[in-house]
């Protein structure tokens, strides 16, 4: 049972990936408007000071900024993608049909029941237009709730195929079929007792708010030591999306979620500061510094006659996390040899995320160096007090390099380059491809060693398989930004050992649930396993 929830959990966290990782797009079109139509850059850059320049940025960052009053919308039809198996296009578009169908289906047993409102009291009697419909006010959750609905009957009823004349009803239309009448009874149960469920989520939002600075703590704590298992995206997505992360009205429009209020206050010139709910997104503070001081304290605890060893492993897993915030590469360099190096990660992120609430800091730091340059100098630092974020990063750059340097050497944890010798990896042996067959019976290949992806695709593609206990023990692939993410028949069929001389820098196993981290080139290594797979 617990198996089985974790499972799904995993697979649902995954189906996040789709929409989560198309908004940062948007908040940098946002942003790159913002550099062009910001009035008080312009009073510093004189050529930004022409009315077309000014129109142009606010043209781009209005226009960008829609998307915030359509998000359950990119919810409905991007975790259909992300569940399905097979034909995730068809998927989509079911999911779309499906949730204007329910949005449709909640109006009308509000109009039958005489519950809607005047536009001008919408706000306080908890409704909004949604595709210019009128309905309860639900944010992200419709969207969440029905791609999981889409999803679900997808995977479960695309294969069913019908005789006869109804053949034209089998696989996909089959699960329209079934999709169109679901949704407008959850419609039609929605607008009876969402007002209760919304209510719960007040009250559970109050409380985290009632925790001052310490629920900082605690939620930044979760959200890292989540990341092995890939359930940490379910921790941050309902505070960045939903009523958990706060609620702002900003011009005439009530935003719901963390990430969704700082967009909306970047591309408002009417706002002067940045709510304090940006900090519920300031996950790049130990992406930034934090884990640039770790990786320091790996490098000069490492043994002298391996800093070469250790500088090629730790110096572009840092400047990875420190440019773009993709971490895993870093921290998957301590979380198997040091695992307690990665439970004190994850309290000093919540300590990071604790200080910046107690300071008064709000700017934006949600991943790398580079979108928290793009998305806070435009704003001045008035509007966003950024300065103050980068003396709090170095403050916990500090704290983390101290803190690791004494528990490596207190303890004499096995951190990069500071492996006994029969643990050090031997040289990479030629290429030889794989026969066919189980994957213990192959030989070790260095395929892709440090982000080296010189081997031949069909080469490379064939050994990962290989090693995944071949085609026939794979269920599903996916992949997020470093991850392969697989569902495997049988798991412990994994030939660990030659998946990491592919260049994996780790493989997390969770019931039949396999992840497989490859580093920002996952795309690559993806895409050579599908050839070789031919699509599953």
């Amino acid at each position: 049972m617990r198996k089985a929830l974790v499972n799904n959990l995993q697979l649902f966290g995954k189906s996040l990936f789709a929409p989560i990782l198309l908004l940062p797009i948007i908040g940098l079109f946002i942003a790159f408007g913002n550099v062009f139509g910001n009035g008080n850059l312009a009073q510093y850059v004189s050529f930004l000071d022409f009315p077309l320049i000014q129109n142009t940025g606010k043209f781009i960052s209005s226009s960008a900024v829609s998307i915030l009053q359509n998000l359950a919308l990119v919810f409905a039809v991007g975790i259909p993608i992300g569940l399905a198996k097979k034909d995730k296009g068809y998927a989509a578009l079911t999911g779309l049909v499906t949730f204007v169908i329910f949005i449709n289906a909640m109006h009308q047993i509000l109009d039958l029941t005489h519950r809607l409102v005047p536009t001008e009291t919408m706000k306080s009697a908890g409704q909004a237009m949604v595709l210019n419909v009128q309905v309860l006010e639900m944010g992200v959750f419709s969207g969440l709730f029905i791609g999981a609905l889409v999803g679900v009957l997808h995977n479960k009823f695309c294969n069913t195929e019908f005789k006869g004349v109804l053949s034209i009803y089998s696989g996909h239309r089959f699960v329209a079929i079934l999709a169109i009448p679901s949704a407008m009874i959850l419609g039609a149960l929605a607008a009876q007792f969402w007002p209760y469920a919304q209510t719960g989520i007040t009250t559970v939002a109050n409380g985290i708010r009632g925790m001052g600075v310490f629920g900082f703590l605690v939620y930044g704590f979760l959200e890292r030591i989540l990341v092995p298992t890939g359930l940490h995206h379910l921790v941050y997505t309902p505070f960045l999306y939903t009523e958990l992360g706060g609620v702002a009205h900003i011009g005439s429009e009530t935003v719901y979620g963390a990430r969704n209020i700082y967009f909306a206050e970047m591309a408002d010139p009417t706002v002067s500061v940045l709510s304090s709910t940006v900090n519920w997104d300031a996950r790049g503070l130990s992406k930034m510094f934090g884990l640039m001081g770790a990786a320091l304290a790996m490098y000069v605890t490492a043994s002298k006659d391996k800093k070469s060893l250790a500088k090629a492993i730790l110096l572009p897993a840092a400047v990875t996390s420190f440019l773009l915030g993709v971490t895993e590469p870093l921290e998957f360099a301590f979380l198997f040899t040091a695992p307690i190096l990665f439970g004190i990660h994850a309290v000093l992120t919540g300590i990071g995320m604790m200080l910046l609430s107690v300071f008064h800091v709000h700017a934006i730091g949600a991943n790398g160096i580079i979108d928290f340059l793009l998305y806070n100098l435009p704003l001045g630092t008035t509007k966003s007090n950024w300065p103050m974020f980068i003396l709090t990063g170095l403050m916990m750059a500090t704290i983390y390099f101290l803190v690791f340097r004494f528990l490596i050497l207190k303890m004499n944890l096995k951190t990069p380059g500071r492996e006994d010798d029969a643990e050090t990896a031997a040289a990479p042996s030629p290429v030889k491809a794989p026969a066919s067959g189980a994957a213990g019976k192959l030989p070790v290949p260095s395929l892709i060693a440090a982000g080296n992806q010189s081997a031949p695709a069909p080469t490379l593609g064939a050994t990962i398989i290989a090693a995944l206990g071949g085609s026939d023990n794979i269920e599903n692939i996916d992949n997020c930004y470093t991850r392969l993410r697989l569902i495997l028949k049988d798991p412990d069929a994994v030939n660990e050992g030659v998946l990491k001389e592919t260049g994996s820098k780790g493989i997390i196993k969770s019931g039949n649930n396999v992840q497989v981290v490859y580093g920002l080139h996952v795309k690559t290594v993806r895409d050579q396993v599908d050839q070789q797979l031919g699509g599953i």
